[in-house]
């Protein structure tokens, strides 16, 4: 007669106290996992986090940069976006160099007075460039903008409170001059005049909004 063999652990049934043991241990165990995996998500949240405004700051900061430093001869630009809005609008560049403006486009040409800056900004939208002179700059100084100024696709106004006798704009791009004879003058118009950098190159430039003033 065989002596009887012991049963191995695997091969008997559990009595009810070790299977809730068991129990209990499988969901400890299960806890323990997920708080785990919590604590993996969380640490690649804060990573991904940081590396993105990492990437944030580092946008801004080239914004910023492009907004102020020279880009060659006193040439800045800009990162200004297209929106039609109401009211009036306050600008970061003096005068404005493009960004919110008015539904309706100023008329090209030539004025004698101040023109409303959201709707100048708008044919700016249109590929126009708009030279802007200090209000005491001399009639004769006056006289050879106008001349320099193209036939279409252009505006002319004097401008309180310039940081340059003669500032010259395009969409996203401005140039500050010493006068009527800079230079530079003409190079920034053969540039930018109508540019395709424009949001909206072509676009009508007349069957706008006569300001007060016009004369041309």
């Amino acid at each position: 007669m065989m002596a009887d063999r012991p049963v191995p652990p695997a091969a008997r049934r559990l009595t009810v106290k070790e299977q809730r043991e068991a129990q209990r241990i499988a969901k400890v165990e299960a806890f323990k996992r997920e708080q785990a995996r919590r604590a993996r998500n969380k640490r690649i949240g804060v990573i991904a986090a940081v590396g993105g405004s990492v990437l944030a700051a580092a946008a801004v900061a080239a914004v910023v940069i492009s907004s102020i430093v020279p880009q060659g001869d006193g040439l800045r630009t800009f990162r200004n976006k297209a929106d039609h809005v109401s009211g009036s609008v306050e600008y970061p560049q003096n005068p404005p160099a493009g960004g919110p403006h008015n539904p309706v486009w100023l008329n090209c040409g030539v004025y004698e007075q101040p023109v409303p800056n959201e709707n100048a900004v708008h044919s700016l939208e249109h590929g126009a460039i708009w030279i802007t002179y200090d209000p005491a700059l001399p009639p004769e100084q006056v006289q050879r903008l106008r001349e320099a100024l193209p036939a279409s696709y252009a505006l002319l106004s004097p401008y309180p409170g310039l940081p340059a006798p003669v500032v010259v704009s395009a969409w996203n791009a401005q140039r500050t001059l010493t006068g009527a004879d800079d230079p530079r003058l003409p190079e920034f118009v053969q540039r930018f005049w109508r540019s395709p950098a424009a949001p909206e190159p072509g676009a009508p430039c007349v069957g706008g909004l006569d300001a007060p003033g016009r004369v041309a």
